[in-house]
């Protein structure tokens, strides 16, 4: 994931990867045990999403 990302077909697969990623964190989140600090990583993650989403389109 360190290599610069393109073109479009790259970058969509990027993103599609880290939405998995985030997708698979929640999954694996018990909502008895969550934190304050879990839920600032998941806001983390999804600024981090917009981000790349927001370079991807420039």
């Amino acid at each position: 994931m360190g290599n610069a990302v393109h073109d479009k077909e790259s970058q969509v697969e990027y993103l599609k990867h880290r939405l998995n990623m985030f997708l698979e964190v929640i999954d694996s989140m018990d909502p008895e045990q969550t934190d304050l600090e879990d839920i600032d990583r998941l806001i983390q993650m999804i600024d981090d999403l917009e981000l790349k989403c927001e370079q991807f389109n420039k």
